[in-house]
């Protein structure tokens, strides 16, 4: 064991020499394995922060959740033209789905609608993302709130003129100062502030809560009808323990019943579960982490050549000192191990550089943008690894060499 522990004691002596000694030489040789580590591990740490975003995001949601509308959120077999003529789903249905179905924890009323300004006495807030809906989105999507509440059935049901804001627009709009009571104005007309959510930061699909407002959505179907500029969903939240497949044929049927559709027809909507939203999302990190593996993997064969090419030099300049301590009873295995430590060690050397890339660039981004990216401990072993491995495979040649070299030759050929 003390020989081994010995051995690596030279082999890094060695290994910090050749940077020493060689600088510019050493650190070209070893850019192959810090940029194949660096890709490598920036790659799997941007899918991991995405992936801890996501879920996140969707953390007060539940997985099984449906959303009921005319669009489907991945790919689908019907053509896009025939998708286009689909009806919207209608506010008749979703009460009709609301009293008939089984199973059922929440159903809930959605429009989807252009983004709008909101103001209150001289301040403008623009941009905001308008959800107008019922009242049981707050479960649905499990909100918190900072102050006040949400609006409640009745209020839903009649169109009254209240409002919800997100912790950035009641920011925006009142500063330090209560909002709960005050009147601001959307749509020309004036709503009642009774609610502010709770801080939610920033989300991975674009709007957050923060930047958000809920209003009933009764009150714009009260002003536009059912216009088509508004999109509409309907959301279902099943109790849990369902049996989703049969909880699905089960939206069809009584929402077929409710069009009038006959046997055979087509379904006109789509059912999209969130979890299958969630899988495609999932695909879509998996392939980049597949792009990523591919751009880094010729990254590191280059970054291998270049640790090779450093121990052949490094046998050459050294074969005096092979020939000598071959002469003085060391054993091949002993030089084999002493080459293959200092290939792995300057392997490890480029590969922590990497590593050191990755954690700047994510410390940096993390404190510009309002995202959290992750350089977790699995990557940092993953970074490690690799590069001992690219050192050891790379440096099996060499080594092999210098352990072969026959003592008299050797030291004849180093004088």
């Amino acid at each position: 064991m003390l020989v081994y522990l010995r051995l690596l004691k030279e082999s890094l002596s060695f290994a910090i020499n050749a940077l020493r000694n060689n600088k510019l030489r050493t650190l070209l040789s070893l850019l192959g394995v810090t940029i194949g580590i660096f890709s490598i591990i920036a790659v799997l740490a941007a899918v991991d922060s995405l992936d801890k975003k996501i879920s996140k995001d969707l953390s007060s949601l539940d997985k099984n959740t449906i959303y009921l509308m005319k669009f489907n959120f991945g790919p689908s077999e019907i053509p896009q033209w025939k998708r286009e003529q689909f009806p919207n789903v209608k506010y008749d249905e979703y009460i009709g789905l609301k009293n008939s179905m089984n199973d059922t924890d929440q159903v809930g009323y959605q429009l989807f609608v252009n983004r709008e300004s909101l103001k209150y006495d001289s301040k403008t807030v623009s941009d905001v993302n308008i959800i107008p809906s019922s009242s049981e989105m707050v479960n649905i999507d499990g909100l918190s709130f900072d102050k006040g509440r949400f609006y409640n059935e009745s209020e839903s049901n009649s169109g009254t003129a209240v409002i919800v804001l997100g912790f950035d627009i009641a920011e925006g709009l009142f500063g330090s100062s209560d909002p709960i009571g005050k009147n601001i104005r959307l749509y020309g007309q004036r709503f009642t502030v009774i609610g502010v959510m709770a801080k939610q930061g920033a989300g991975f699909f674009g709007d957050s809560n923060d930047t958000s407002v809920y209003l009933p959505a009764n009150f714009l179907r009260r002003m536009y009808g059912d216009s088509d500029s508004m999109t509409p969903v309907i959301v279902l939240k099943p109790v849990k323990g369902v049996d989703m497949e049969a909880y699905k044929a089960q939206i069809a049927q009584k929402l077929r019943a409710i069009r009038g559709m006959k046997a055979g027809e087509m379904d006109n909507f789509f059912i999209n579960v969130l979890s299958g939203f969630t899988d495609f999302i999932d695909g879509i990190l998996g392939q980049m982490n597949v792009v990523g593996w591919i751009i880094s993997g010729f990254s590191l064969l280059v970054g291998g050549f270049g640790i090779a090419n450093i121990m052949f030099v490094s046998v050459k300049e050294r074969t005096n000192l092979i020939g000598i301590q071959k002469s003085l009873g060391a054993k091949n295995k002993f030089i084999l191990f002493q080459f293959l430590f200092e290939a792995v060690i300057l392997s490890v050397i480029g590969g922590i550089i990497g590593l050191l890339m990755v954690w700047g660039i994510a410390f940096a981004l993390t404190k510009l943008l309002d995202f959290e990216f992750v350089l977790s401990l699995g990557n940092i072993l993953l970074g490690t690894g690799l590069a001992a491995i690219i050192g050891l495979v790379s440096g099996i040649l060499p080594a092999i060499s210098a352990s072969n070299l026959d003592p008299v030759e050797a030291i004849r050929t180093g004088m």
